[in-house]
């Protein structure tokens, strides 16, 4: 099966590092023409220097702060009135980790602009143009503890559970207009914030992020973490003709992790 997504145009939260970036890579490879969106400017201006152009794809980036949901609106909004998309990835970093009696109201409220309110706002900004021309793929970058809720993340279990089943609402009502809506629940990945929660658990533990990390990959089933190419993989074919009758759905990406149906 060849997966072939030129003249698609994609946009991809959370672009500048990681299974984001991994995310773009793929999907450039694939023949889109992405949109990176992230903090870090000087690092998506390296990354589309880098991304594959072969099918006369244009490349481009956006620098956003999705921690504050303001100027978040305002980066997007004027976005949106120069630019369509066709694939959006709803990607963020990660709230601060932490237990449920560690946190406060407060606390839930930044994690909740920063998962929800910035996928809802460039979800409602990236749809009139899919449902325009009857084709768009949104994909919501989740996690496995929406499922199986990990006791150190009080603020992403809580939030991110939110994301999904509003997807399973969208796609409902979407999807007669030729638009799928899914969410990835993310497992363990080789990347920054893996090593830096591990680093924090090690602390906490008195031990070693490398015994964390071997431990850690001893729970998975395959034993070992994933590649974020791995990612990049699943999102090019869930962003393809071929995955349009797949909707509504939360697919674990975790190695058989999840001891849940």
């Amino acid at each position: 099966m060849n997966i072939s997504l030129k003249g698609k145009k994609a946009l991809v939260g959370g672009s500048s590092k990681g299974i984001g970036e991994a995310i773009a890579r793929q999907l450039a490879a694939s023949g889109a023409s992405v949109t990176l969106m992230a903090r870090n400017e000087a690092r998506m201006k390296a990354i589309v220097s880098e991304l594959d152009t072969e099918q006369g794809q244009q490349h481009q980036y956006l620098a956003v702060d999705f921690s504050n949901f303001e100027g978040f609106k305002t980066t997007l909004t004027s976005f949106f009135k120069k630019n369509t998309v066709d694939i959006l990835v709803n990607n963020t970093q990660g709230p601060q980790a932490g237990g449920a009696l560690e946190k406060q109201v407060d606390d839930y409220q930044e994690a909740f602009d920063l998962l929800f309110k910035s996928v809802v706002f460039t979800t409602e900004l990236a749809l009139p143009h899919m449902q325009q021309q009857h084709w768009g793929r949104i994909i919501n970058i989740a996690s496995i503890s929406v499922k199986e809720p990990l006791n150190y993340l009080a603020l992403s279990n809580s939030i991110r559970a939110a994301v999904v089943t509003w997807a399973k609402s969208l796609a409902y009502d979407v999807a007669k207009g030729g638009i799928t809506v899914n969410s990835t629940l993310t497992g363990y990945f080789d990347t920054d914030r893996i090593a830096q929660l591990n680093s924090k658990k090690a602390e906490k533990l008195g031990i070693s992020p490398d015994e964390v990390r071997s431990n850690m990959e001893d729970q998975v089933p395959t034993k070992r973490i994933g590649k974020p190419e791995e990612y990049g993989y699943l999102v090019v074919f869930l962003a393809s003709d071929q995955a349009a009758f797949i909707t509504g759905t939360n697919i674990p990406i975790d190695g058989g992790l999840l001891k849940s149906l």
